[in-house]
């Protein structure tokens, strides 16, 4: 069994008590909260296909908040438990939720990393591979955009660790500086078209020192 396939029965299992969750609450089962548990662990689940997938659901910054919902749940249930005298049922309905949720928050903070190709346009892989392109022939690539009250400068370099972006906005209130790196090419290019409006298309090689005309 290779470790998709793994993966996939283990979303499949998560599908199925989450099935066997709806039924028992159908059938008079469960508590007050058993319909909040459920709720959570269908959004849960949803974004551990999406994981699993490789498939775009929802928005990725859902996603690791969900992550740390279900985390702070899994600590205040485990105290509830254990400082508590609760019933048999709400018992197995706590105990049951922690156990299965901790898998689920390592995942779903995985599946909310917005430096992933899944979570990427169509337009954006497309100037993504361009980009690659271009970086694959120069060392370095600068880009600069100008408006009315506002001057951007951007320098994109690659490396064995992944892709930097060096940005430089010059305004009427002054000068930043500031730098971010990225796994992807598909998001630096999200990067720069919403941080700094600048696309593929505006860049140009930086020149090689000593490589100029002669005379």
């Amino acid at each position: 069994m290779n470790l998709d396939r793994a993966y996939r029965l283990l979303a499949a299992f998560y599908t199925l008590m989450l099935i066997i969750g709806v039924i028992a609450l159908m059938a008079g089962g469960g508590t007050l909260l058993s319909p909040v548990y459920l709720l959570v662990g269908a959004l849960a689940v949803t974004g551990l296909w999406g994981y699993i997938l490789k498939r775009r659901f929802m928005n990725p910054r859902m996603w690791r908040p969900l992550a740390g919902v279900l985390a702070v749940g899994i600590v205040l249930q485990l105290f509830i438990m254990l400082t508590t005298s609760l019933s048999s049922e709400l018992l197995t309905w706590m105990l049951t939720s922690s156990i299965f949720s901790v898998m689920l928050v390592i995942m779903l903070f995985h599946y909310g990393n917005r430096d992933q190709p899944l979570w990427a346009s169509e337009e954006e892989r497309t100037a993504a591979r361009q980009l690659e392109a271009l970086l694959s022939n120069n060392a370095s690539l600068t880009a600069i955009t100008k408006d009315e009250t506002r001057e951007n400068s951007v320098k994109v370099t690659k490396s064995q660790d992944g892709y930097q972006a060096s940005v430089t906005r010059h305004s009427q209130e002054g000068q930043e500086r500031f730098e971010e790196r990225f796994q992807y090419p598909e998001t630096l290019v999200f990067f720069l078209e919403k941080f700094t409006s600048v696309t593929v298309n505006d860049f140009k090689p930086v020149p090689v020192a000593g490589n100029g005309p002669t005379i």
